[in-house]
């Protein structure tokens, strides 16, 4: 009768998140413990929270690894803000200059 207990690979041996395993049969016949890796999250946009296009799904770790190009999207706030986000912030920041500019030619015209 074969033994099939089997124990963690890894050194702590308590049933946490990051311990999930899966019972696997190695060629040689024997049962082991198949260590999986947790499920990574999309980046999200830092003002409504949508998933951004364009960045890889990953691990934290793993984006060290990755080189820079692959990290960011090619515009204004790249890899932190999705497109419609970065849109009204120029919208905004235009919109703030053009209400300078007619309080400055409505005062010149009470003078």
């Amino acid at each position: 009768m074969p033994d099939n207990r089997v124990v963690y690979r890894r050194r702590t041996t308590y049933n946490t998140k990051s311990q999930r395993t899966r019972l696997i049969r190695t060629p040689g016949g024997e049962l082991r413990l198949l260590h999986i890796n947790k499920k990574a999250s999309r980046v999200k946009c830092g003002d409504c929270g949508s998933a951004l296009s364009g960045i890889p799904t990953l691990r934290p770790r793993q984006y060290a690894t990755l080189s820079k190009p692959k990290k960011t999207v090619s515009r204004a706030y790249g890899g932190s803000r999705c497109g419609g986000c970065v849109r009204d912030r120029v919208v905004r920041a235009f919109l703030i200059e053009e209400q300078k500019i007619v309080k400055k030619v409505l005062k010149e015209q009470e003078k």
